[in-house]
């Protein structure tokens, strides 16, 4: 019996994720990758970025969650060559192959951004490269998740018998809370001072050991269903908790950069990330177990919308920026109308090309 809820959550997750993006590209906190605010803080306190201190925490651990427990029912149906198959060509391909029919375009525009005089120098064939490799953006996400399914295959291999995971089952809430060590300890394999000249920056954004983690505990905990029936029982004060949390997290820490690994491995992040991502999902396993026409198209949707939409985020929050004085409430709503309409636009586009939605989303030829 497929699990609406889960498909519901994954797609209200990654329609969070543009919202947070379009806030993020302009945020004046310091957080690397966007164009930069509207003035420096705290003169100008710019409290919309009140959402990235709101969602950052979890939403990504979460959409690895929900991951691993698809991944445990598709294993259920499938063998893990098949499985492994299709992982490979709707996650490895798009990353790959998609950055140079694709996600170039995005990486012309991060490069504005950084400050195309970088550039100037380079020749033209080379920055066609150049431009594709700074378009993997968000794709790190979908990079990530097939080196854990390569990860997981490996532990199903080891464990043939599969006698690992019934040990998981009937977890209590208060086992499942305590889980939450695990996210601290996830943090803190970042490199808590990073090195400019080094690789340490792309380890603290790929962050593949404490992504893994949520991964394995998707695949291993969560898709019990009697987890599952614990989870939805406390949906109530599990969301209260997150609140009381989240509340106390922005209010103490507004105006840091909420991305640096000292501030993720703190001790108050770690724990209302952990608890936004039990609330969020006791929330959609009691009360968002069902569908109609628009989830089943946003189930079906979702994924290619994530893989394009920060091409719209990039092209109109730079030009707007840099070529208009339009005011900063007008770029907001132009970016968020924009990233909403555009990218679902631009995914049943490219669907219906043969090859391109191949290259770029991963759909059969």
């Amino acid at each position: 019996m497929r699990k609406y809820w889960v498909d519901n959550l994954r797609w209200v997750t990654v329609l969070l994720v543009l919202l947070y993006h379009v806030v993020y590209f302009y945020n004046n906190k310091g957080v690397f990758g966007g164009i930069g605010g509207f003035g420096t803080y705290p003169d100008c306190p710019q409290y919309q970025d009140v959402l990235m201190y709101v969602l950052y925490p979890w939403f990504m651990p979460l959409l690895f969650l929900l991951a691993g427990m698809s991944a445990r029912y598709a294993l259920e149906r499938h063998s893990g060559k098949e499985w492994f198959h299709s992982r490979t060509r709707k996650l490895l391909v798009p990353s790959t192959v998609g950055l140079l029919v694709f996600q170039w375009m995005t990486g012309y525009f991060n490069t504005q951004v950084a400050g195309a005089d970088a550039l100037a120098a380079v020749p033209q064939p080379m920055k066609y490269f150049m431009w594709a490799f700074s378009g993997t953006g968000p794709l790190w996400f979908v990079q990530d998740l097939w080196l854990f399914c390569l990860v997981l295959l490996l532990l199903r291999r080891i464990d043939k018998n599969d006698t690992l995971w019934p040990k998981f089952d009937g977890l209590g809430i208060v086992g499942i809370i305590l889980l939450g060590v695990l996210f601290w300890v996830g943090e803190r394999t970042l490199v808590m001072q990073p090195r400019p000249e080094t690789a340490d920056g792309l380890w603290n954004l790929y962050k593949p050991l404490f992504y893994l983690i949520p991964f394995l505990l998707g695949y291993y905990v969560f898709s019990h269903d009697e987890t599952v029936t614990t989870l939805r029982k406390a949906w109530i004060p599990l969301l209260v908790c997150a609140a009381i949390a989240g509340t106390v997290l922005t209010v103490t820490t507004f105006g840091q950069n909420n991305t640096t690994p000292d501030y993720l491995a703190s001790p108050l992040n770690c724990i209302y990330g952990w608890l936004m991502c039990l609330a969020m999902m006791a929330w959609f396993a009691a009360c968002f177990d069902r569908t109609n026409a628009f989830a089943a198209y946003m189930t079906r949707s979702s994924y290619g919308i994530y893989v394009v939409h920060y091409l719209f985020i990039a092209s109109f929050g730079y030009m707007m920026k840099c070529y208009t004085t339009l005011p900063p409430v007008a770029m907001y709503l132009i970016s968020t109308v924009a990233v909403f309409t555009l990218s679902p636009l631009c995914n049943e586009l490219l669907r219906r090309i043969p090859f391109i939605r191949w290259c770029v989303l991963g759909e059969k030829i």
